[in-house]
């Protein structure tokens, strides 16, 4: 069985030297193997830090084997109805305060999903550590991804200072706040209520004063702002493609747009993105991480010309 969890990619002439200090943290997560990467070695950590990647690991001979989860903050979310494995994880993992079970897809306009506790303090609050930055999420009111932590450090190494730009499916507010490291002006639009409060929170608590808050539909952007914009992020995965219209209209010439989208097939936007942008857009496609079998999460950006 396999589970899973963030993890620290050393080189392996400093692994013991790496344990150590995670086990000093009181960081590492003894219960999952160390993975063996060629001339590297990869250590489960108990939740995302800096150089942290997503992995796959084994179980832990010898320990106690815990049912199949993910780590959100102090909350752990099961793949299975399992009251007792929750109870198994909540008492192994001394971080979390709260074990989940999703009782529906991610769906409707807001992007939210709904959840029963399985154990420990009955909510779906938690608060995130990211990079140094801090997200309070409720991951039943607004939608929220972990797994886009390095996404969103990748797109930070291309924003030129001072830049312009804009979110237009922001929700708590996690690509707005890290970009707005070196941006000029974040605009953070999104169109459910709770997701902007929570946003809100999470720019006081960041002290990201040059993010605006918008809440607004996407379809209407163009109609409130009147800027272009150097660079738009579209993290809409199951709906985005419909409003590559409004991105191409608010981007400036020579501006990026940063496009997240599910797909089952290599190249299966890119029809449609050169059809809106012309002859002049250039566009890479690559992998961000797998969803399911035969569909994963994909990100067009694209340069316009």
């Amino acid at each position: 069985m396999t589970t899973g969890q963030w993890g620290i990619r050393v080189p392996a002439q400093e692994g013991e030297a790496t344990r150590q200090a995670l086990i000093g943290e009181g960081a590492l997560d003894v219960t999952l193997k160390v993975l063996h990467d060629g001339p590297f070695l990869i250590f489960a950590v108990l939740a995302e830090r800096d150089g942290a990647g997503w992995y796959e690991f084994g179980e832990q001979p010898g320990r106690e084997a815990l049912p199949r989860h993910e780590l959100v903050g102090g909350i752990a979310i099961m793949q299975e109805n399992d009251p007792a494995g929750a109870e198994k994880i909540l008492a192994n993992r001394p971080s979390l305060h709260t074990v989940l079970f999703p009782t529906s897809e991610v769906s409707g306009e807001y992007r939210t999903r709904d959840y029963r506790v399985l154990a420990g303090t009955d909510t779906t609050r938690t608060e995130v550590t990211e990079h140094g930055r801090r997200f309070v999420v409720d991951l039943a009111g607004a939608y929220f991804s972990a797994r886009l932590s390095t996404e969103r450090h990748r797109i930070l190494d291309q924003v030129n200072d001072g830049e312009l730009v804009l979110d237009m499916f922001a929700g708590v507010g996690p690509f707005a706040i890290t970009l707005a490291a070196r941006a000029g002006v974040v605009v953070a639009a999104d169109l459910n209520p709770q997701a902007v409060r929570l946003m809100m929170e999470n720019i006081r608590k960041n002290r990201a004063a040059n993010v605006i808050p918008v809440l607004a539909d996407a379809r209407h952007l163009e109609k409130i702002l009147s800027w272009k914009f150097d660079r738009i992020v579209m993290n809409l995965p199951l709906a985005g493609t419909e409003f590559l219209p409004e991105a191409f209209r608010l981007v400036r010439p020579g501006g990026t747009i940063h496009f997240y989208s599910l797909v089952s097939e290599t190249g299966e936007h890119l029809a449609r993105i050169r059809e809106l942008g012309g002859a002049g857009v250039t566009v890479t496609e690559r992998e961000v991480r797998s969803y399911s079998p035969g569909q994963w999460h994909a990100v067009y950006d694209i340069a316009v010309g």
